[in-house]
């Protein structure tokens, strides 16, 4: 299978981070993105040192059943998922392409929808997959396309699946450490600061998606990002900050108690502010 190249220990979640996010949005009408890490806004594109990526084509993926709604507008936040699937032991590109397809069967065949919710799926060996038709080249872009995975805020977020159920068990290294890769380069591409963009799937639903063992994992999952993206484009250009639409921030909804467990369900993914499937 070809590989399209280019340039190339648990934080609990602090409650404080949640009453900061409300107050930042009560005080100014939304988040600022990005000021403090010196990332200039969209347009950072060409800069952004992409990982090492698996297209559509390299997984085979099936065509979507039509156009899929594509976006000028930058996403918002980038919600990290599990995709509620076994714990693979097998690493290899083609189990990553495997399952891709499988995801897509059932988002396209049992849910009905036009294609493969997310934007991007992380295998447990760290291949890095398209979803969504058209999300690599919107990301390079700049722009966004409207996917299916986290309800009534599919219109300003990109999703990330990482393979496996994270509720207990620890997502193995080679996992994080392409999903540090995406984040530095979907924060990079969009301006967007990490310690307000990468937010979990039961931060703006209720569901326990991606489980307590890898949201405990996102403070160190910013800080790494962020130091990253200090290092690769900190004295790159100026800060162009951004007000976000409260609307558009967090709710953190009570995670549910006694959520369904089913092979690829991780909470709510669509609702009534969606317009596409």
């Amino acid at each position: 299978m070809a590989v399209e190249k280019r340039s190339e220990t648990d934080h609990p979640l602090a409650v404080d981070r949640r009453t900061m996010l409300r107050g930042t949005a009560l005080a100014t009408g939304g988040v600022l993105l990005g000021g403090a890490l010196g990332i200039s806004a969209v347009g950072s594109a060409a800069a952004a040192a992409e990982p090492r990526l698996y297209t559509r084509s390299d997984w085979k993926a099936r065509a979507p059943k039509s156009p899929i709604s594509i976006q000028s507008q930058a996403p918002t936040h980038i919600v990290v998922h599990h995709t509620a699937t076994g714990n693979a032991s097998d690493t290899s590109a083609s189990h990553a392409a495997a399952l891709s397809r499988s995801i897509q069967r059932h988002h396209m065949d049992n849910n009905g929808w036009t294609d493969t919710g997310q934007q991007l799926t992380i295998s447990r060996g760290g291949h890095i997959m398209e979803g969504r038709d058209n999300s690599f080249k919107a990301i390079r872009d700049g722009g966004h396309v409207i996917g299916a995975h986290t309800a009534n805020h599919n219109s300003h977020t990109i999703g990330i699946e990482n393979e496996g159920t994270y509720s207990s068990e620890t997502p193995p290294a080679a996992l994080m450490s392409s999903l540090v890769e995406t984040c530095v380069w979907l924060c990079a591409v969009y301006g967007l600061d990490p310690r307000e963009a990468i937010v979990g799937h039961r931060d703006y639903n209720s569901t326990n998606c991606p489980g307590d063992k890898l949201y405990s994992m996102l403070p160190k999952l910013r800080d790494d990002v962020g130091s990253r993206l200090r290092k690769q484009l900190g004295d790159m250009s100026r800060q162009a900050s951004r007000g976000i639409d409260p609307s558009r921030l967090p709710g953190f909804p009570e995670a549910p108690s006694d959520e369904r467990v089913a092979t690829f369900y991780h909470g709510p993914t669509l609702g009534d502010l969606d317009t596409g499937r």
